[in-house]
């Protein structure tokens, strides 16, 4: 293992990892406390690594504070799914699961996968194991790390999205942590751990930051690919696929108030073939392990390494990590970054069938039994499910013959109910925010349907209700659902205040710009109405609305 200058001036993050025998600390003992619903925050930290973080239920905070009793505390818990692909099999033991020992709800991640939230303590090793069961892990889905490795679900190319499908896995076993600690906090070490942990790639004190990759297939960038560490695009000949181009430095993650911070688009190397691709991640991450800033945690995303050395710096420092050199950029065109819904057939004649899941909840409500409904279906379908890299879930697999009974299915629990939505709000986003997220100032999730409503009513006012808009939310700005590339995004700035960012487009390579800051409702709404009224009357044929910002003019600064 190569290893970059480091400071001995690093932050208390760092100093728990390092001390904390390869992400054990004291977790199995915190666990085993019955007086809490809480662990210790040096335990908080190590157990984000094993794909869980602690939250408390914030609606209630201020009542149990006056009632002198501790916070609502609960765990989410996020599981690590390459290309987010579960069998039939897999789902049924997770809605079980979901009912037993979360909320009654499965969440889809904008990451491709799904997590739980308000899992009591004394469930976690319960939990974690009944994971295991399903062959799946939560080791490494959180912490400083390789993260989720994400993958166009595209119905349409079954042969390209197998190849890149197969290049997702390879990435994410190869970058996988090798600590026992998992299994034997959480497994009761029933499978065989080394004698001495190591982590060859890693090492003892893992990432400054966490890392990300994604696996795009052109013509669809549905995985936003240049907001991510790593980006592969999928280079496609003759139906097959022969290699990828690569980009590196991305993220959306920004700070309010720290202009140090911002969100930064992945910057294109070169190429790669399919077989380079898994030594290409490595050697990135592993430049990132030696020179990436172990002091200030806000700083410590590869895109900042890469800009405070420059990008020759970083590309020569790269080159010299691998024994071929990477090829140019090829040619490649992106069209759309939403998911396609509806019913997709494949070459090999089997149907795909999107359904939207608003802001990826997966719950039973009065007039839409998403969880049953899921559940029941699972019983017939004989293909697999696909999480969407924007919250919504694919029915893969679906042969002729049984087309008809999965859409029966779906109509009869309101899993179709997206069909009588505009394009808009299909593929607006928006994070989980209030009330579990403890970095959230605002709300998104609960927030989103009322303001698409009154968006939509805006759009009709001006003849533009079918207009495709990309549309997102965040409670803050460290941007879980990428909003820095849509067309319009709030940014939580504090309760019922947003940042109104504008200029992003339909296709993910442009990342959009501060218009306003610290807006209510309803001065975000007037904005958008002087906006929409303008670009009805000046858009060019086949315009979007953050092209038209831009062309315009009407977002460079911030006011």
């Amino acid at each position: 293992m190569s290893s970059g200058p480091q400071s001995t001036d690093v932050s208390h993050v760092e100093v728990v990892k390092r001390n904390s025998n390869y992400l054990r600390g004291t977790i199995a003992e915190s666990l085993a406390d019955p007086l809490t619903g809480s662990i210790p925050e040096d335990d908080a930290t190590l157990t984000k690594f094993h794909g869980t973080y602690l939250q408390d239920d914030r609606d209630v905070r201020a009542e149990r504070t006056r009632q002198k009793l501790e916070p609502a505390y609960g765990f989410m818990v996020r599981a690590r799914i390459p290309g987010g692909v579960l069998s039939t099999g897999q789902w049924l033991q997770l809605d079980a699961l979901a009912r037993d020992h979360a909320n009654g709800a499965i969440r889809a991640t904008t990451r491709q996968t799904f997590q739980f939230h308000g899992v009591l303590k004394r469930d976690m090793k319960a939990t974690m194991q009944r994971i295991d069961a399903m062959m799946l892990t939560t080791l490494a889905a959180c912490g400083d790390v390789n993260r989720n490795v994400m993958c166009t679900p595209l119905a349409e190319a079954s042969p390209v999205h197998a190849a890149a499908l197969n290049t997702a896995e390879r990435l994410s076993k190869h970058l996988l942590p090798q600590t026992g600690a998992y299994h034997e906090i959480w497994l009761d070490g029933r499978r065989v751990s080394p004698a001495v942990d190591e982590e060859p790639v890693y090492g003892p004190a893992y990432l400054p930051r966490k890392f990300k990759i994604a696996v795009a297939i052109p013509p669809w960038n549905d995985v936003d690919v240049f907001a991510h560490d790593v980006g592969f695009i999928a280079i496609e000949h003759a139906g097959r696929l022969t290699g990828f181009n690569v980009a590196a430095g991305g993220g959306m993650g920004a700070s309010h108030g720290e202009p140090a911070t911002y969100p930064r688009l992945a910057t294109l190397l070169g190429s790669c073939t399919v077989e380079q691709a898994v030594t290409v991640a490595e050697q990135i991450m592993c430049v990132q392990r030696d020179y990436g800033d172990r002091r200030d945690r806000k700083h410590a995303r590869l895109k900042y390494t890469i800009d405070d050395h420059g990008l020759d710096w970083f590309k020569a420092e790269l080159q010299s990590r691998l024994d071929f050199t990477l090829g140019p950029v090829l040619p490649y065109k992106f069209h759309h970054n939403g998911d396609r819904f509806g019913w997709q057939q494949d070459p090999e004649g089997r149907w795909h069938l999107t359904l939207f899941i608003p802001s990826g909840r997966i719950i039973d409500h009065p007039d839409r039994q998403l969880l049953t409904g899921m559940r029941e279906l699972a019983r017939v379908h004989r293909g697999e499910f696909r999480f969407t890299p924007n919250q919504n879930l694919i029915i893969a697999g679906v042969a002729e013959a049984d087309r008809a009974a999965i859409e029966a299915l779906a109509q009869r629990h309101g899993l179709d109910a997206g069909a009588d939505l505009r394009q808009f709000q299909r593929d607006a986003m928006a994070c989980v925010a209030l009330p579990t997220c403890g970095l959230a100032m605002a709300e998104a999730e609960r927030y989103l349907p009322d303001f698409l409503s009154r968006v939509g009513e805006l759009l009709e006012r001006y003849g533009l209700a079918d207009e495709p808009l990309n549309i997102r939310i965040t409670g803050c700005p460290n941007g879980c659902a990428r909003p820095y590339v849509a067309e319009i995004a709030l940014v939580g700035k504090a309760p019922g205040r947003y940042n109104l960012m504008l200029g992003g487009n339909r296709v993910g390579d442009r990342l959009n710009v501060l218009y306003r800051e610290n807006l209510s409702e309803t001065r975000i709404l007037d904005v958008l109405d002087g906006m929409f009224s303008r670009f009805a009357q000046h858009r060019q044929a086949g315009e979007g609305f953050g092209d038209y910002v831009v062309r315009a003019e009407l977002a460079h600064s911030a006011v």
